[in-house]
């Protein structure tokens, strides 16, 4: 039983659990990190030393190291499914995770931009010596991700063929390689057809949706920084992501009416608990209107 079965684990996870490819090397990362730690602190060569004690030692080692109660997390929950493998694997007879108490993570409710500054978003007029074309694609990155939810994995790999600009969808492939099917408006329907336009006049391909001008496709850092660079002029919020726009979509679906379990199809989470972290925020706006508005308040 030598090793530490690392690389078989993230074979198993990406070939069989269909994890992608950041999942992957996420886990890799955390793995690596803790068996380095029980290397160095503890000379220990394999699975057969690891125990419960070194293992706390570490989760105080990371904590007094300065790192976030949910990173922390992040990587026990990363080590605890290397063990069920080499559990079911029968590598190992023993979890030594089990009764592992972890530090409480803070309760942070997703951040999201109110309804007013997506307006202002939406207004933005093209910066001075830009295309016409990378006009269009920064608007459609920021329409998709605001009308659709879609993760930024999901928007950089989003394939032309499953826009259907006729009914108004688009397909998407998300974790687990799940798919899932979303409907859009009239305005990011203009906007796709107006973009769709561009991409035949400037010859790029058409099996990707989004390349830019020098027919490169868009990848995860550079969408991130457009869109970090976009809400600076309309969001003091100190998170300027992706997945903030994310955030805007659920939350005013839900306090517009939406129904938390077609918020949660569109979102395409597994559970509904990731999903209901959104209804604190609508709890919230409703806090804030009792505040303002009644008498006794």
């Amino acid at each position: 039983m030598g090793g530490w079965h690392i690389e078989e684990f993230i074979g198993y996870i990406r070939s069989e659990k269909r994890y992608s490819a950041n999942t992957c090397v996420s886990y890799q990362h955390d793995l690596l990190e803790f068996t380095r730690f029980l290397e160095k602190d503890y000379e220990i060569k394999d699975l057969s030393g690891v125990k419960a004690q070194q293992i706390r030692t570490w989760i105080f080692t990371l904590s007094k190291a300065g790192i976030s109660a949910g990173s922390i997390h992040r990587k026990i929950s990363s080590v605890k499914s290397y063990y069920k493998y080499l559990l079911r694997n029968n590598i190992v007879k023993k979890s030594p995770l089990i009764g592992l108490t972890l530090p409480k993570k803070a309760k942070m409710l997703p951040v999201f931009i109110d309804e007013t500054n997506i307006k202002k978003l939406q207004k933005k007029q093209r910066a001075e010596g830009e295309t016409e074309f990378t006009s269009l694609l920064k608007k459609l990155i920021l329409e998709l991700f605001y009308q659709t939810g879609i993760r930024r994995s999901e928007l950089v790999n989003l394939e032309q063929k499953n826009i259907d600009l006729h009914v108004t969808q688009l397909k998407v492939l998300g974790k687990r390689n799940k798919e899932r099917i979303i409907p859009f408006g009239t305005d990011l329907k203009n906007i796709l057809e107006d973009y769709i336009s561009q991409k035949e006049k400037n010859n790029l391909p058409a099996d990707f949706l989004l390349y830019r001008e020098n027919a490169t496709r868009v990848y995860d850092k550079w969408v991130y920084s457009l869109v970090k660079e976009e809400l600076k002029d309309v969001t003091t919020l100190s998170k300027k992501s992706p997945h903030v726009l994310r955030h805007s979509f659920a939350t005013h679906l839900l306090n517009d009416g939406a129904e938390i379990n077609a918020v949660k199809e569109l979102l395409g989470h597994a559970g509904l608990a990731a999903t209901q972290v959104y209804t604190h925020n609508t709890i919230e706006k409703l806090k804030k209107t009792y505040k303002k508005a009644h008498p006794r308040a």
